[in-house]
């Protein structure tokens, strides 16, 4: 069941009054994905919706939405006649998902580039198939740069998440190669690890007018340092935090928080929100691995919430009264900021060394697990290319 979702219009991920959507396919690892919502007395029209009168129907999600960008977590092909996509992401797993699927019609962007003579008269095997990725990359964005009016974010390699300059390189190369298709850098997102590294590269990528997306967000140091780069969205991974929380102890960021009777992932996500705001940065707060609906009604008033498929069904399958949609509030918001006291080391001008030392064990397990898994997804992308170069004709 494929939702849709409305959406503020001040999303800094698409143009204002569009809204993301981020695809996959079927065999492809889920994307996150956010859909429009038809009106409600279109759903009840087509069936999704009670019977009663059109005018009294409020889902939970009819709710919450009015307050924060819900973002489902997949979307498929299929439902693109109902959902028309305004934006998209690319990744490794959507390569993966589009390789699998022969009669997909990026299959040929993906074959153009392993038809590449730049890449093919490189002599090192790992630098041919690395081209490839890159192009196979910006190919596939540009095909969906040419179909929907949003931006598309593109995955940048996790190898190269230690390597400032590094990601600068290998964002202007795909930058040069979406310029090639006629996509424009205002059209474009690129996803950074939040090693310092990441941070400082997305510090001069947006100098330079490109937008950056931060992710693996696991300490208030990652965010922090972040924001004041001017990273234009961070992501912290609530649930997960939570998950390390249960299993582990010693970190004193999470142990604060456990003192305090308060979970651990929705603790560092609101305490990154007052920061940003108490301070005006421009970055915008994204909250992913989101477990349960309660999560999502204590973040209210946050920017952007992934969900899972099944959580936004709960949401839309639960239908309230019209009166007691008012009683949904958001609880983040410029009066909640004004609660949070920020200590004098918390506000400091983050460095690499202050940083690698605010970094307590849950941040570096989880960041170098998240690492390994984009890596592990840019190996397999590559195996692949090398199992089926050269394409069909060519």
């Amino acid at each position: 069941m494929a939702l849709s979702v409305s959406t503020p219009t001040s999303s800094s991920l698409v143009p204002s009054s569009r809204q993301v959507v981020r695809l996959t396919s079927r065999s492809a690892k889920p994307a996150t994905s956010s859909l429009r919502r038809l009106p409600v007395a279109a759903r009840a029209a087509a069936g999704n919706a009670p019977t009663s009168p059109v005018s009294e129907v409020v889902t939970e999600l009819d709710a919450v939405a009015g307050f924060s960008e819900i973002v489902p977590d997949t979307v498929v092909f299929d439902d693109f006649e109902r959902f028309a996509p305004t934006a998209a992401t690319v990744s490794s797993s959507l390569l993966l998902g589009i390789a699998g699927l022969p009669d997909t019609k990026f299959k040929s962007a993906i074959d153009t580039a392993l038809a590449d003579g730049e890449c093919n008269a490189l002599e090192k095997p790992e630098d041919r198939m690395s081209c490839y990725l890159t192009k196979a990359l910006a190919n596939v964005g540009a095909e969906l740069a040419h179909q929907v009016p949003g931006r598309v974010s593109t995955e940048i390699d996790a190898r190269l998440a230690y390597d400032t300059q590094g990601i600068i390189h290998r964002v202007h190369e795909l930058l040069n190669l979406y310029n090639q298709h006629d996509v424009s850098t205002d059209r474009l997102l690129f996803k950074i690890p939040a090693t310092w590294q990441g941070i400082e590269a997305s510090r001069l990528l947006e100098s330079e007018g490109v937008q950056t997306h931060l992710t693996f967000v696991y300490s208030f140091a990652q965010a922090a340092a972040a924001a004041q780069a001017g990273a234009s969205v961070v992501q912290i991974f609530v649930g997960r935090l939570r998950d390390w929380a249960r299993n582990h102890s010693g970190d004193p960021e999470i142990d604060e928080a456990l003192k305090k009777g308060e979970d651990a992932g929705l603790a560092l996500a609101k305490k990154v929100y007052a920061y940003i705001h108490r301070n005006g940065y421009k970055t915008k707060l994204m909250v992913a691995a989101i477990r349960n609906k309660q999560d999502i009604f204590s973040l209210l008033g946050i920017d952007y919430i992934i969900a899972p498929l099944k959580i936004l069904q709960s949401l839309e399958e639960s239908v309230t009264d019209p009166d007691v949609k008012y009683g949904y509030v958001p609880k983040l918001t410029p009066a909640f900021c004004k609660t949070y006291n920020f200590t004098e080391e918390e506000l400091v001008k983050w460095d690499q060394l202050s940083l690698s030392a605010a970094m307590g064990p849950a941040a570096e397990e989880l960041l170098a697990s998240g690492l390994e898994g984009y890596v592990n997804q840019a190996r397999r992308v590559e195996e692949l290319f090398g199992k089926i170069w050269p394409p069909p004709n060519v």
